[in-house]
């Protein structure tokens, strides 16, 4: 084996820091990611006498093989061949939404091994950028192409699955796996998170309750327009801060616990790839994200039609489970091991990130483009998101868990899947005029009740009483 690691010494020389510290340098992100990853035989490749074929065809083992989602990668050719000879647009669709499991899985092991040469401070930051680099692509083409909807959907999608569906299903097989004992984690990440996904939370509200305040639609719209790119500025500033209290103030906070070598074969002390390596395959895998991801918002109208489901369940539902589908495989399988801290991490992690990056960045990005996104959601979305947060503030805040919790999340996931799949059009505030003026009447007014109640949820707190007594007698 030292034949195989010589290509690496010179192409990289020496590794930035120790392989301990890299270790207590690695997130929930990356050990739900590690847990679907296989051990590679190079037995046959390093009998191999020259030493770029045989570097190329370990990067090859490494790459391609060695996660058990390889099989997925035949998905790929198959939807640039379905593309390139006509065959029906929703085959092109499927294809590209399965060959974007493995790549998202990819990229997330891709940069943890580049983080072996840049240090945990800057690979955290790259796995930070890079983490949902899926989502972020699959939005920034719909942009391109102004379908907003799908931007919108998507996104909320992704908060949606990671709050609900996949710290649903983790909580509920680690409750079912460990019967007999309580399972407890460290609330303290999850305090963090939360902070940051109210001031999200608000954020979204705010363009909603300012247009339903507003007296002209036209002003409103502009005004809505102003309010969100200022918010999307400041959701930023909050997640830089985030970064830094992350990588730097209270790292300790944010590092994975290790697995202990009975528990975790792959535990790796060293790099398997080299520098440039793992950057050149970063920069393809990335190329092929764009690729499909261009395929998928071309045509999920065509397969909305062809499928007889709303574009908004596609995107809302379909596009998340499957984009992250080896993310949240892994949260679960550290869920069934005892390991929530993980787990949670991987689903709160993950639903902060959308929330207060990739949304925003996406806001700014539109306003370069010349392209009107704001960051209000009509009632259902907004009321969906809401709902989501509180009950999993509720759920998370003791520190202590069993599977009744995590079903009580996968049933409410359900339902909200449910109201998207026979929405066909949802109801947006920018169709209220096309509505009798009673109706418009009691849609502002059933609004209006609606955001009250929220707000008066908000107020008590999970497990708190009301202390805000004028507001309650009012």
């Amino acid at each position: 084996m030292a034949s195989l690691q010589e290509p690496w010494v010179l192409e990289n020389g020496n590794l930035k820091g120790s392989s301990k510290e890299i270790r207590h340098g690695r997130t929930a992100h990356n050990m739900s990611s590690s847990s679907l990853r296989k051990k590679s035989d190079l037995t046959l490749v390093s009998k191999v006498r020259y030493g770029m074929l045989r570097l190329f065809l370990t990067n090859i083992q490494e790459v391609i093989l060695g996660t058990k989602l390889s099989v997925l990668f035949l998905a790929i050719p198959l939807a640039i061949v379905a593309d390139c000879y006509g065959f029906g647009r929703p085959w092109v669709f499927a294809f590209s939404l399965l060959g974007l499991a493995p790549l998202a899985e990819r990229v997330s092991f891709l940069t943890e091994q580049i983080a072996y040469y840049t240090g945990p401070t800057v690979g955290g930051l790259l796995n930070a950028t890079c983490g949902n680099a899926t989502e972020l692509i699959i939005a920034i083409f719909a942009l391109n192409q102004c379908k907003i909807d799908v931007v919108k959907y998507s996104l909320l999608g992704s908060v949606l699955s990671n709050l609900l569906l996949v710290l649903g299903t983790s909580l509920f097989c680690g409750g079912i796996a460990n019967l007999r004992k309580e399972q407890k984690y460290d609330r303290r990440q999850s305090e963090v998170n939360f902070l940051l996904l109210l001031l999200g939370l608000l954020c979204h509200s705010l363009p909603l309750l300012f247009q339903m305040a507003g007296e002209s639609v036209a002003i409103t719209a502009n005004q809505m327009l102003q309010l969100s790119r200022a918010s999307s500025i400041v959701m930023l500033i909050a997640y830089l801060s985030y970064l830094v209290f992350q990588l730097f103030t209270h790292r300790q906070l944010f590092e994975a616990q290790e697995e202990s070598e009975e528990d975790d074969g792959l535990s790796q002390e060293a790099p398997v790839i080299g520098f440039w390596s793992g950057f050149i395959w970063l920069v393809g895998m990335t190329a092929l994200i764009s690729l499909l991801s261009e395929y998928v918002v071309e045509t999920i109208e065509d397969a909305s039609d062809s499928w007889g489901i709303s574009v908004s369940f596609i995107s809302v539902i379909l596009l998340p489970i499957v984009g992250n589908a080896a993310e949240h495989a892994g949260a679960i399988i550290f869920a069934f091991k005892d390991k929530l801290d993980i787990s949670l991490g991987v689903a709160l992690g993950s639903a902060t990130q959308i929330s207060m990056f990739v949304v925003p960045l996406c806001v700014i990005v539109a306003w370069f483009m010349g392209i009107k996104m704001d960051l209000g959601f009509n009632l259902v979305e907004t009321g969906s998101l809401a709902l989501s947060i509180i009950t999993v503030a509720f759920t998370v805040q003791d520190g202590t868990s069993h599977y009744l919790k995590g079903l009580v999340l996968l049933l409410l996931y359900f339902v909200i899947g449910a109201c998207f799949f026979v929405s066909k059009t949802p109801l947006s505030f920018a169709v209220l005029g096309s509505l009798p003026p009673l109706l418009i009447n009691d849609v502002w007014n059933f609004n209006r009740d609606f955001m009250h109640w929220l707000v008066l949820l908000l107020w008590t707190g999970p497990g708190g009483k009301l202390t805000n007594h004028s507001y309650s007698a009012a």
